[in-house]
C-alpha cells in the first residue's frame, strides 16, 4: 500500500474522533438549555444516535451514500458490511488513507446530523417514536443526500460544493428541525414555570466541546494533512469568534446585558456558517462571513419570537439558516487559489447559482420526506407525548431516571 501516507491518515482518525466528540458536546449544550425535568431525555436523544447510525451506517447506509452512482440520486451495496472497505485507499475518497479511515470519517458526520434536529422538538417527543424517526430519517435524507453531493451524485456533477456539510448536515437538519416544530405543535408549560436554560455551566461546556470538535469537522474534510485543512482550521476559528463578538454586540445593545448564552450561539451559529466554506475562502472572507453569519442568525431568532414558532433551542435559525447562508457564500466568497473554486468576487456567477440549486433541492426533499416520515411514524406510535408526561417531565415519566438526585 505505497500510496498510504502515515501523516495524513493520523491526521484524519483524529479529526474522526473530534467529530465523534461533537455529540456528547451537543448533548451537554442542548441538554444545559432545556429544563431540568426534561435534560436526561435531550442528552439519551443525542446519545442513541451514536449507536443507531453507526448500524445503519454499516449496514448499507455508507455503501449507499459512497457506492458506485446510479442515475446521478443514489450508490449500490458494493461496501454493504464494509465490503471492499480496508487498509487500501479508495481513489475517490482520500488516496492517501486507508478507505476504512474515510468510512469512520463520515461516520461521524451521520451520528451528529440527525441529532441536532432533537432540539427543535425538545421537551415533548416520544423516544421510541424518535427511534423510528431517527431511523427513517438517516436512510431516507441524510444518505441520498451525502451521495448527491459527495458520493458522485447529481448534485455533484452540477458543480455545487459542500467542503464540510453546510448542505449535507446543516440544510438538511435545519430544515428538518423546522418541520418537526410545525408538526409536534408547542411547547406545554406549568402555570409560572421558567423557560430559561436550566444549567448555563452546561451550555458552555457543551460550546466548548463542539468548537473543539468543528476543528475535525472542518479540517479533517480535506482528507489530508495539508493547506487546505489549515486554511479549513483558520477560517473555522475566525468565523466562529467573529460571530460571537457580533451577536454578543447586538443582544448586549437590545437587552442592555452582556449574555453568555447570546455569546455562545452566537459562536455556534459562526461554525455552522463556515462549514461549507471553510476550504474555500481566504481568512479575510472568513471573518466578513462570521459577520455576516450573527446579523443573520440572530435576526432569524428574533423573527421566530414574534411568529411564536417554538423551536426549542433553535436549531433552524442558527443550524438551518446558517447552513443555507454558508452553503450561498461559498458562490460569492470561494477564491480560486485556495481549493480551485472560484465565486462571485472573482467574477464566476455561475457557482452562486449552481449553490442556489443545491440549498432549494436539498430543502424541498428534506422538508417533504421529513414530513412524510412523521406521519407514518406517528400513524403507529404517536410522535408527542401525552400531556401529563410533558407537563410531569419526560426523564421520570419515559426514563425512570433524574439528572439531579440532591
Amino acid at each position: 500500500m505505497p500510496n498510504i501516507n502515515s501523516g495524513d491518515t493520523a491526521f484524519v482518525l483524529i479529526s474522526a474522533a473530534l467529530v465523534c466528540l461533537m455529540t456528547p458536546g451537543l448533548a451537554f449544550f442542548y441538554g444545559g438549555l432545556v429544563r431540568k425535568k426534561n435534560m436526561i431525555t435531550l442528552m439519551m436523544q443525542n446519545f442513541i444516535s451514536m449507536g443507531v447510525v453507526t448500524v445503519i451506517w454499516v449496514f448499507g447506509g455508507f455503501s449507499l451514500a459512497f457506492g458506485a452512482d446510479h442515475g446521478g440520486v443514489i450508490g449500490n451495496f458494493q461496501y454493504f458490511i464494509l465490503n471492499g472497505v480496508g487498509m487500501a485507499p479508495n481513489a475517490m475518497y482520500g488516496p492517501t488513507i486507508p478507505f476504512v479511515v474515510f468510512f469512520v470519517y463520515q461516520e461521524m458526520f451521520a451520528i451528529i446530523t440527525p441529532a441536532l434536529i432533537t432540539g427543535a422538538f425538545a421537551d415533548r417527543v416520544s423516544f421510541k417514536s424518535y427511534l423510528i424517526f431517527l431511523t427513517a430519517w438517516s436512510a431516507l435524507v441524510y444518505v441520498p443526500i451525502t451521495h448527491w453531493v459527495w458520493g458522485g451524485g447529481f448534485l455533484q456533477h452540477l458543480g455545487a460544493v459542500d467542503f464540510a456539510g453546510g448542505l449535507v448536515v446543516h440544510t438538511t437538519a435545519g430544515v428538518a428541525a423546522l418541520m418537526t416544530v410545525y408538526f409536534v405543535g408547542k411547547r406545554k408549560f406549568l402555570p409560572g414555570e421558567s423557560k430559561s436554560p436550566h444549567n448555563i455551566t452546561y451550555v458552555a461546556l457543551g460550546t466548548g466541546l463542539l468548537w473543539f470538535g468543528w476543528f475535525g469537522f472542518n479540517g479533517g474534510s480535506a482528507l489530508a494533512a495539508n493547506g487546505i485543512a489549515a486554511i479549513a482550521f483558520a477560517n473555522t476559528d475566525i468565523a466562529g469568534s467573529i460571530a460571537m463578538i457580533t451577536w454578543l454586540l447586538i443582544s448586549w445593545s437590545i437587552e442592555k446585558k452582556p449574555s453568555l448564552v447570546g455569546a455562545l450561539t452566537g459562536a455556534v451559529a459562526g461554525l455552522a456558517t463556515i462549514t461549507p466554506c471553510a476550504g474555500y475562502v481566504r481568512p479575510l472572507d472568513s471573518a466578513i462571513i462570521g459577520f455576516i453569519a450573527a446579523i443573520v442568525c440572530y435576526s432569524t431568532v428574533k423573527i421566530q419570537e414574534k411568529i411564536n414558532w417554538d423551536d426549542a433551542l433553535d436549531v433552524w435559525a442558527c443550524h438551518g439558516v446558517g447552513g443555507i447562508l454558508g452553503s450561498i457564500l461559498v458562490g460569492v466568497f470561494a477564491h480560486s487559489s485556495i481549493n480551485g473554486v472560484s465565486g462571485v468576487i472573482e467574477g464566476n456567477w455561475h457557482q452562486l447559482w449552481v449553490q442556489l440549486i443545491g440549498v432549494g433541492v436539498i430543502a424541498v426533499y428534506t422538508g417533504v420526506v421529513t414530513v412524510v416520515i412523521l406521519k407514518v411514524v406517528d400513524h403507529f406510535s404517536p410522535v408527542r407525548v401525552k400531556e401529563d408526561q410533558e407537563l410531569l417531565g419526560l426523564d421520570e415519566t419515559i426514563h425512570g431516571e433524574a439528572a439531579y438526585r440532591f
